[in-house]
């Protein structure tokens, strides 16, 4: 008999795929352009293989600390991508290890160094994205980017970080506004979408991911291009 959470997550994650293909289909893109990593942040190594059981396989983490037991204790299931979405201190770099397949939030150049410097000692180098302010909002970190007309003031910091060997840029992350409408949302999202474009054109590197979009909003970030949407309570269910 199938245990009522694997149940339970197997009807939200259905409801979210389809979210997420018909939210892709109305931007004229195909949903397998859009990838899903559930957010485990505060949820028991049961319910985590509880979503594996479901066919999930990318899994994030807002903290490092936390990520670090889950994975080993997970260590079993084939095909798992870890990924940290969430802030890392500078001090806690040297805990990243080898184990992350993607860091979304690297959030200003300090990181970037200590990252590219930890990479080079455990000869891996570490897929990132770049974590920019496009709201405006003093509660966000990141690069702030919210005026269009300052984005030439962050390509010299953000052309040495695309060069720094023990670093892959893979692309930006963002968060939308908390509370706001659907078109304040959109209009966040549909201007990392354009800080992507101007970028990947200073900077002549490709940076083909867009992480952007959680349970609240992630079907207006997939109109406006997410590659990556990062998902937690609306198939996980509340955190314990």
């Amino acid at each position: 008999m199938t245990p009522p959470q694997v149940d339970a997550i197997r009807v939200r994650l259905e409801s979210v795929q389809r979210r997420i293909a018909e939210a892709a289909w109305r931007s004229g893109r195909e949903p397998v352009a859009v990838r899903l990593v559930t957010v485990t942040k505060g949820h028991s190594v049961e319910t985590i293989r509880a979503a594996f059981s479901c066919g999930l396989r990318a899994f994030g983490e807002n903290r490092v600390e936390e990520a670090l037991p889950k994975m080993a204790a997970l260590a079993d299931l084939n095909g798992v991508e870890w990924h940290l979405i969430g802030p890392l201190q500078s001090r806690k770099v040297q805990l990243v290890g080898t184990g992350f397949t993607l860091i979304h939030a690297v959030d200003r150049l300090k990181i970037a160094r200590r990252l590219h410097e930890h990479a080079l000692g455990v000869d891996r180098p570490q897929p990132v994205l770049l974590e920019c302010n496009v709201s405006g909002e003093s509660s966000k970190v990141g690069w702030r980017l919210d005026v269009e007309a300052s984005w030439e003031s962050v390509l010299g910091e953000l052309r040495e970080i695309s060069r720094l060997p023990g670093l892959s840029v893979r692309g930006l992350m963002t968060m939308a506004p908390l509370g706001a409408d659907s078109e304040l949302q959109r209009e966040a999202f549909r201007r990392l979408a354009r800080l992507q474009e101007f970028l990947a054109a200073r900077l002549g590197c490709a940076l083909p991911e867009l992480s952007m979009g959680m349970s609240d909003d992630f079907e207006v970030a997939v109109e406006a291009g997410a590659t990556l949407v990062r998902i937690g309570r609306a198939i996980l269910g509340e955190r314990m």
